[in-house]
């Protein structure tokens, strides 16, 4: 088969059968199209053609290149690659996997930055009451931190999703739903920009089912989203860098330290395995371990 097709049969794979979502889709398909190019200038076209010599040839020349790239990135490049033979190999399209001993490179541990109650309580308070984008921002951001949603998980709300007000259901990556409880400063956040903003928002365009709407009328968009979480830091005066996960990763962080179970958060993060919440475990330890250093009469 036509590489060309091949990667557009992979991609449609994924796409239906899996539920990545629409930017995991994005990436795989830069990722492979780069690929192809490369292929395309050795004049191999066909899934007959790609040997493991090939594969290795590319990934080491992806490796090497100047400056080099991130191991996430060169991670993500060849987890692409892998995914596409394997693929092609379990369908019978190809009758081996030529990526089968590619090994994604090793990655640098980085733990997440979390900011402490004292800054996200500024964070929270930085837009204004008094106005209605404000109103709005206040609800969007007491959401983030008390529910630990993804940005694109909650600008994809719908005002049906918050059931009885205390509880939310978040679609997270492959489309797989959690429910997770909404406290009281969140509740009350919602409920004002519920009852004061949101209805004017609504006539300005048209009819939408989202919770967040922008001036105009039409859904937040995570950019619009990420441009309200930076205003608010920068009023907050806040000198740790602020992102958009910074509010989820101090949700995690702030429960463990409150003493939550790993697997509580766990399931209100929406993680697949436990492994990937454990991270957050490491934050608290350091941070144990900085104020016994201090603290400790004897520690040094």
């Amino acid at each position: 088969m036509k590489l060309e097709r091949a990667v557009d049969a992979y991609l449609r794979h994924v796409t239906i059968e899996r539920g990545l979502s629409e930017h995991t889709i994005a990436a795989y398909r830069r990722d492979l199209a780069g690929y192809l190019d490369w292929l395309d200038e050795r004049r191999i076209s066909d899934t007959t053609e790609v040997t493991p010599a090939i594969v290795a040839e590319f990934a080491a020349e992806r490796a090497a290149t100047d400056p080099p790239p991130a191991a996430s990135s060169l991670a993500r490049l060849q987890s692409s690659v892998r995914g596409l033979h394997r693929f092609l190999a379990r369908e019978g399209i190809a009758d081996a996997d030529p990526s089968q001993r590619l090994r994604p490179p090793k990655q640098a541990r980085r733990l997440p930055k979390a900011l402490t109650i004292d800054q996200v309580e500024r964070l929270l308070a930085a837009p204004s009451a008094e106005e209605p984008i404000g109103i709005r921002d206040r609800a969007l951001l007491e959401l983030l931190y008390a529910t630990g949603a993804r940005v694109s998980e909650a600008v994809q709300l719908d005002v049906d999703d918050l059931s009885t007000g205390e509880i939310l259901r978040l679609r997270g990556k492959g489309s797989k739903e959690r429910i997770v409880p909404v406290g009281s400063y969140a509740r009350a956040a919602i409920d004002a920009y519920l009852t004061r903003v949101r209805p004017d928002l609504a006539t300005r365009g048209t009819a939408s089912p989202k919770l967040f709407l922008g001036a105009r009328g039409a859904p937040l968009s995570r950019q619009s989203a990420w441009l309200v979480i930076q205003a608010a830091a920068e009023k907050a005066q806040l000198t740790a860098h602020v992102s958009p996960h910074t509010l989820r990763h101090s949700f995690a962080t702030h429960l463990l330290q409150g003493g939550a179970d790993v697997r509580v958060v766990q399931e209100l993060l929406g993680h697949s395995s436990v492994a990937t919440t454990q991270i957050y475990t490491h934050v608290t330890v350091d941070t144990l371990r900085d104020v016994y250093a201090t603290s400790h009469p004897r520690a040094r």
